[in-house]
């Protein structure tokens, strides 16, 4: 096959499906988020929800001697910084694809509330419910903020992090591309749903328990599941802005629907 030519005509990448994937676009999105979030933390002290991605990725900063507060954030943005520039994107910003990036994560969002409602409906499971748990205007208020910080640290953590590490992995051990892909995509997924519920268990020895999670049920599991893959769908296609804003989406909607 011939080599494609490096060069390319000013609008062979252009366009919204393009610009909207870029990571600048993507840091650019859930900037809003990540302030909201890491400042309503702040502000509601001992009320404030944190999810386990962002407990996990602080726990390990703490150990490599690195506890400055407002760190995780930061690497966050330097993530997609670096991401950015090693994939020589440029550095310019089409503002208005922000719009289109919102309208998606809506759209998106709904959908997968739909899934959920339908998976409830056959088989009479809440799936899952947080809002249920929610008693008055400062835990919703609470659970807004958490559902921001989940829907940015939880892709981070499981869909840039993970899923990337392992489909180079997996590339490295000899796998083909897609079967690499499609091997991540479920291993990360299964992590991904897995690390919503309570831990309580004792190996070589060692007994391992975590005091916060849901009760282990096959149905929310296997809905996570279903939403891991989706979430890592749209990382592969949409990139990580569309990812964080569908997930962080789908979370508000349940205090809704």
């Amino acid at each position: 096959m011939p080599e494609k030519s490096s060069k390319q005509s000013p609008g062979a990448k252009a366009g919204y499906w393009y610009e909207s994937t870029r990571p600048l676009a993507g840091l650019v999105f859930v900037a809003p988020m990540l302030i909201v979030y890491e400042l309503g933390v702040l502000l509601l002290d001992h009320q404030a929800i944190r999810n386990a991605a962002d407990v996990w990725l602080r726990q390990i900063l703490d150990l490599i001697g690195f506890s400055q507060y407002f760190l995780l954030p930061l690497l966050t943005c330097g993530l997609l910084l670096a991401w950015h520039h090693v994939t020589h994107q440029p550095w310019r910003l089409n503002w208005s694809v922000l719009y289109g990036m919102l309208f998606e994560s809506l759209v998106f969002g709904f959908a997968l509330v739909l899934v959920a409602g339908w998976q409830r409906t056959l088989f009479s499971a809440a799936i899952p419910a947080c809002a249920a748990n929610a008693g008055g205007a400062g835990d919703y208020l609470a659970l807004m903020v958490g559902y921001l910080g989940a829907g940015i640290y939880e892709e981070l953590l499981f869909r840039l992090v993970l899923l990337s590490a392992a489909v180079g992995l997996l590339r490295l051990s000899g796998i083909s591309p897609r079967w690499s892909a499609v091997t991540a995509v479920i291993v990360t997924s299964v992590l991904f749903s897995g690390a919503h519920y309570q831990i309580d268990f004792t190996f070589a020895g060692h007994h391992f328990t975590t005091s916060y999670g849901e009760i282990f049920n096959w149905y929310s599991f296997s809905f996570r599941f279903f939403a891991g893959v989706c979430f890592s769908a749209l990382f592969v296609f949409r990139g990580f802005g569309i990812a964080a804003g569908t997930h962080a989406t789908y979370d508000l909607f349940t205090l809704v629907f």
